[in-house]
């Protein structure tokens, strides 16, 4: 038994060893970068094709999937020249599943109750305590919790945030656009009105359901910054350091009207005003 142990231990070291990547010092991926974002691509498109064939209402369906194609396309464009990380690939991917499923039935109607009663015999809206079809609160905690990491990647490698920001930036970005999500519902329920405009809007009945919506994709936004920075400042030596530069005054003359000044001067050809 030991012998075997020790042998497996060994063969285990000389896998390593011969994946081991000594001008870079890691472990090369199983796949490639393009086949894995691939890969992704392929599911998903499965599921949409899947779920697509006979959605509950279909004008529904094809409304809630306009966003999803614009972020497809735009993701694909963009593959060349900006690839994200796998990391940030896999949360869209898991997003746009919960998306998908939610269009096909759409969201307030999505049968999760039953099918959790039928795996456990227990309603699940029962034990929480749920008086709703909540699959779209859900949905937009999900938001904010599997999308903040992706935007704060393109924060990080496009505006070179650091420190507070690379965290707060996400979470205000998740907010502001949960904020005009609800307004781009508001203004297609309103354009379409009838059971169209009344499936897209999905309030249910609930006069603050645009309000608990914000808030739960902002709750998952802050989760997933906080679990993002204890990570970092785990694996981060100058992490304090960071944080703490990026909160300094880096410029202390005030703008504004003084800048105007300034710029006005520098076009006249003058001395700018210190």
């Amino acid at each position: 038994m030991r012998q075997a142990a020790l042998s497996g231990g060994i063969a285990g070291r000389r896998a390593f060893v011969q994946h081991f990547d000594r001008s870079t010092g890691t472990v090369p991926p199983l796949m490639s970068h393009g086949r894995y974002v691939v890969l992704l691509a392929s599911l998903l498109a499965l599921l949409s094709v899947a779920l697509g064939i006979a959605p509950h209402d279909r004008s529904d369906w094809a409304l809630e999937n306009v966003l999803v194609v614009v972020l497809f396309v735009g993701l694909a464009a963009t593959y060349r020249r900006f690839p994200l990380s796998r990391i940030s690939y896999t949360l869209i991917f898991l997003f746009l599943c919960l998306h998908v499923l939610g269009a096909h039935y759409t969201y307030s109607l999505v049968p999760y109750d039953a099918w959790w009663e039928r795996m456990t015999g227990h309603s699940l809206n029962a034990v929480l305590g749920w008086e709703r079809n909540n699959f779209d609160r859900v949905v937009h905690f999900f938001y904010g919790l599997l999308l903040a990491y992706p935007v704060r990647e393109v924060f990080l490698r496009i505006a070179s945030v650091k420190g507070f920001w690379g965290y707060f930036l996400p979470l205000d970005l998740t907010l502001s656009t949960s904020a005009l999500y609800e307004l781009i519902e508001w203004g297609a329920a309103a354009m379409f009105g009838g059971d169209l405009g009344a499936a897209f809007l999905g309030t249910q009945g609930d006069p603050w359901d645009a309000q608990k919506d914000m808030a739960l994709a902002g709750l998952g936004a802050l989760l997933a910054m906080l679990a993002t920075a204890a990570l970092n400042a785990w694996l981060q030596r100058d992490f304090a350091r960071e944080w703490s530069e990026s909160l300094r005054v880096k410029d202390r003359r005030p703008y504004g009207e003084e800048e105007i000044r300034r710029l006005l001067a520098q076009g006249r050809g003058g001395q700018a005003p210190s």
